[in-house]
């Protein structure tokens, strides 16, 4: 569409690249053409999740000296961030209601952006010069998505597109509960065969968290392997938060685990009673007392957990496994004390003469480090505490800490999974 202004210039376009729809951990080209030179701009950035909770960020920009802006090359003056950010627009979004975080939870549609350039630095005053939507998928183009009810599971099984077969992995999130899909639909666009695992308060599974059977997650491997599509010897085992703390319980007392990838994981049981057969974890001891409030009037709970090397029975006991580890630490998590416990998982296994684990720790990062572009999560309603708490973190030095922990678990599972050594490119 060539309409031309008074000055016989080209109206203002916004470009995406790739045009119309990419996957969320896709990184996005944004550019506007068609500006006057130097011409001081807002760009603005907002999408609705499916609960109708308003997400947003802008930044101010000034066009080049033909009138052109590339957010790969231009600075961001200000705004939700500074300085040159690529994909600012999208992990800079903050939610309208306070204490919300993004979740995708139908991951068969995109979350759709909406992207403005607005005249002049005013984001809510300037006149519209270009406007696009685009939309970010979770499933790329031949992804398969199978629900898992078998025996007592309750899971979805994404398989990536072709015969396979492929490296599996066994997915976990945190006490939230139910059933997450947008991590495990994403990885399967990489090749793998991953398993979203529900393990509590959802379906016919148990409501609460207080015990876990570790027979279910073993019933849960034992599917995984036995898949025609899915290419053992051993499987692979993602989990984050809670689900990080199970799944190191898995790997110890489990067999089939090749290799973990434990995101801010408790190297102790925490909240639940832990059972495997006749062996019991009990859960470390609350601290209440040490709940703190910070300035904004949220609780920091990072110190509400008894160390487990004063408890030692809630200590899971790590050095019974012969799981390759790759742990990731956001050195500003303040749900529980993270980079603590990967020192002492590391610790445990070498003293009992197993392969040191690789840690990876992300300064100024906080507790959920999601894939790529997930706006930060500052603070939520705890699920266990029942109280709005703060995560940590910053939010470009969390976001950085997503994208490289998005590819270093790729290349960690392509490495010990099926003997490849793949990465991505990605940017911020």
């Amino acid at each position: 569409m060539q309409a031309f202004t008074s000055q016989n210039r080209m109206a203002p376009m916004m470009i995406l690249e790739p045009a119309g729809r990419s996957c969320w951990d896709e990184p996005l080209s944004i550019s506007v053409h068609g500006l006057a030179p130097e011409q001081p701009v807002t760009l603005r950035a907002a999408l609705r999740d499916e609960k109708g909770a308003l997400f947003r960020a802008h930044a101010r920009y000034c066009a080049d000296a033909h009138g052109g802006l590339d957010l790969a090359r231009a600075p961001a003056l200000g705004g939700s961030f500074a300085g040159i950010e690529p994909m600012g627009l999208l992990w800079a979004m903050e939610p309208e209601r306070p204490l919300w975080r993004l979740i995708k939870r139908d991951v068969q549609t995109p979350f759709v952006v909406e992207l403005e350039a607005l005249d002049g630095h005013e984001p809510d005053g300037g006149r519209l010069l270009a406007r696009a939507v685009h939309e970010r998928h979770f499933m790329a183009p031949g992804v398969r998505r199978v629900p898992v009810r078998e025996g007592r599971v309750r899971a979805t099984l994404f398989l990536p597109p072709g015969h396979g077969p492929f490296p599996g992995i066994v997915d976990l999130f945190g006490v939230g509960g139910g059933l997450l899909e947008y991590r495990a639909s994403l990885l399967a666009g990489k090749g793998f065969a991953v398993m979203a695992l529900a393990y509590y308060n959802y379906d016919d599974l148990p409501k609460g968290m207080d015990i876990f059977h570790l027979e279910y997650f073993e019933e849960a491997v034992n599917y995984l392997l036995s898949h025609p599509q899915v290419k053992g010897p051993g499987i692979g085992l993602l989990g984050i938060s809670k689900g990080g703390e199970l799944g190191l319980a898995m790997a110890s007392f489990l067999k089939g685990i090749k290799a973990a990838v434990i995101i801010n994981g408790s190297v102790a049981a925490v909240g639940s009673t832990i059972y495997y057969k006749d062996e019991t974890i009990p859960p470390v001891t609350m601290l209440r007392n040490q709940v703190r409030m910070t300035k904004d009037g949220l609780k920091d709970v990072v110190d509400a957990l008894q160390s487990p090397l004063v408890e030692e029975k809630s200590f899971i006991p790590v050095e019974r496994s012969d799981t390759t580890f790759l742990l990731l630490v956001g050195q500003d998590d303040r749900n529980w004390k993270s980079e603590c416990y990967a020192n002492e998982i590391s610790k445990r296994l070498q003293a009992h003469g197993k392969e040191k684990p690789q840690i990876i720790c992300y300064p100024e990062a906080g507790h959920y480090i999601e894939p790529p572009y997930f706006p930060w999560c500052k603070a939520s309603l705890h699920a266990y505490f029942r109280i709005p708490v703060v995560f940590g973190g910053e939010p470009r030095a969390h976001a950085m800490a997503q994208v490289d922990a998005w590819q270093k678990l790729q290349a960690f599972f392509h490495k010990h999974l099926d003997g490849e050594v793949r990465t991505t490119p990605a940017k911020l």
